[in-house]
């Protein structure tokens, strides 16, 4: 007890004595760090192992219904000639399916025009020109293809950043270098994006006579990342 009152005594005495209001306490500040931010960049050139087409049927009749099924008629043959061909049914979609009936006036109704388009994956780029040549001689009226494509850029991607990383180091040396100064650790990076540069896509001509040749080529993906380093 008597420890106590005497640590609360000192404390008195302490607090009515010394000058506070005269003791320049300074203060705490938080320099911000010298930084150089830079981008860095890679590509990986890649063979194309995917090709896409597109493969529409088209059918005008002054009677909807007649239209319709005669629509129906052909995609059907060429879908079956698709998957006869190797293409699995999960590799053919709709892509679009449209009708409407031309405007000639209110007493003179026009034709009725009907559209399906299919969409077909081909995962075996170098029988393009086999499935360009087949879809030539189906019923489609237009078909747009091959647009080839790589099948999955994930782990191309992943084998870009240390590349990307060490451009950006290089860069951003150079600009310190450049200033007089030293590159010192990294204080952030962050993911820039993906891109990819695919060859163009390619319309066949309803009518033509034969498939053309195709080389699936191939196509270029780029990384990007944007480092900040510290300057010393």
């Amino acid at each position: 007890m008597k420890k106590i009152i005497g640590t609360v005594v000192l404390v008195l005495i302490l607090v009515w004595v010394v000058p506070w209001s005269r003791i320049n306490w300074g203060k705490v500040t938080f320099q911000t760090p010298e930084v150089v931010s830079v981008s860095g960049e890679a590509k990986s050139q890649q063979k194309n192992e995917i090709a896409s087409f597109s493969a529409g049927v088209m059918a005008t009749n002054m009677d909807k219904n007649k239209a319709i099924e005669e629509v129906n008629t052909k995609i059907n043959e060429l879908i079956k000639s698709v998957k006869d061909f190797g293409i699995s049914a999960e590799d053919i979609k709709t892509q679009n399916l449209s009708y409407y009936q031309e405007q000639r006036g209110s007493q003179n109704p026009g034709q009725w025009q009907v559209n399906n388009t299919i969409e077909i994956i081909l995962r075996e780029a170098a029988k393009a020109s086999e499935l360009t040549d087949l879809l030539a001689k189906t019923g489609a009226n237009n078909v747009y293809g091959p647009n080839f494509r790589i099948d999955d850029t994930n782990q191309i991607e992943k084998g870009l950043y240390e590349i990307a990383m060490q451009d950006a180091r290089e860069k951003a040396e150079s600009m310190a270098k450049a200033s007089g100064r030293k590159l010192g650790k990294v204080l952030s990076v962050s993911d820039g994006g993906t891109s990819t540069n695919y060859p163009m896509y390619l319309k066949a001509d309803s009518g033509m006579g034969g498939g053309a040749a195709t080389e699936p080529g191939s196509s270029t993906v780029y990384k990007t990342i944007n480092v900040v380093f510290e300057l010393k």
